[in-house]
């Protein structure tokens, strides 16, 4: 599809911007990874422990830290070490389960950067050329209100999801449809298919508020609940167009989950092992700007031409006493 091969060459075109996302995961990450190190250099002290873990994995002591540990130390369980990390975030989501409460600021936190960076990330993929760092936080702070509204309202969407529907699917029929139930392999055919209900639902509403924002910055709207509606009403006269991009994207980010359940390292904890997952991250950015540039394109494609964006760049500062502090 056209929209993949242009959003691609996008992202490539803004090298920029994967190093800010992977610096900006890098630092929200490294309190955390601060203070789990302190909790875990605290309990191995000097210990004949300490050796050990440093060699391999000792088990038996992870399991003796884990049972005195609190806060996020009970967040160093087997199961965030290599590609095991990735597995318990997708049963989460499946499943509807919340993040720890020790790392629920730090996902939050996340959540908030993320809404700020979204609208300068979405300008300059629309733009396609450099716009300048200037430029690129002016359009940041224009859009990052509308996007907080837009979040009030997908926070309620998703919490309609993930919280009354699952819960109907796997919670009210998925017990009815067990009943008098004897074979095994139907009961799995029966829950692998309310996941697939599920994620369908998940992947539509997602959808709607990608074309949403986009919709925002491109037409430079105001009105939220007016992107939100223009963006159904994009998918709706569009669906082949939107749906196939969206599985295209959601094959290439599988083919990065693949390429990293091959490379990632199991329990020793090396810098071989931290640049591993590090590439990683920086996968998974280009991913997720991927998603955003080839939606750009696709949209910018059908209803807009190539470069058009309604808002001119925005130039610090913009006022009228810029020129009072210019040259004279």
């Amino acid at each position: 599809m056209q929209a993949f091969a242009d959003g691609l060459m996008r992202v490539k075109r803004a090298p920029w911007l994967v190093i800010g996302l992977w610096l900006s995961t890098l630092v929200l990450a490294l309190p955390l990874s601060l203070l789990l190190q302190g909790q875990i250099g605290a309990h191995l002290a000097d210990s004949m422990a300490a050796q050990s873990a440093a060699d391999g994995m000792n088990f038996d002591w992870w399991n003796e830290f884990l049972a005195q540990s609190s806060g996020v130390g009970q967040t160093f369980v087997p199961a965030i070490l290599g590609f095991a990390a990735v597995l318990q975030n997708l049963s989460g989501v499946a499943d509807a389960s919340g993040p720890p409460p020790a790392v629920v600021w730090v996902v939050t936190a996340q959540l908030v950067v993320s809404t700020f960076l979204a609208g300068g990330v979405l300008d300059r993929l629309a733009r396609d050329h450099a716009i300048g760092v200037g430029a690129f936080f002016a359009a940041c702070g224009v859009y990052v209100f509308r996007f907080l509204r837009l979040s009030i309202v997908s926070v309620a969407v998703y919490a309609l999801l993930f919280v009354s529907v699952h819960r109907w699917l796997f919670d009210g029929l998925y017990p009815r449809l067990l009943e008098d139930l004897t074979v095994e392999r139907t009961a799995f055919f029966y829950r692998l298919s309310l996941y697939a209900v599920f994620g369908l639902l998940v992947v539509f509403v997602n959808l709607l508020f990608d074309y949403a924002k986009v919709r925002a910055v491109v037409e430079d709207r105001r009105s939220m609940i007016g992107a939100l509606s223009a963006g159904w009403r994009f998918v709706r006269r569009n669906p082949g167009a939107a749906a196939g991009l969206y599985a295209l994207n959601s094959l290439a980010f599988v083919a990065v989950l693949f390429l990293y359940y091959l490379a990632a390292p199991g329990a020793a904890a090396t810098a071989w092992a931290f640049a591993i997952g590090q590439v990683f991250i920086v996968l998974r950015v280009i991913i997720r700007l991927q998603f955003m540039a080839s939606q750009t394109a696709l949209f910018q494609g059908r209803l807009a031409h190539a470069g058009y964006t309604a808002r001119p760049v925005a130039r610090w500062p913009d006022s009228p006493a810029a020129e009072a502090i210019g040259p004279q």
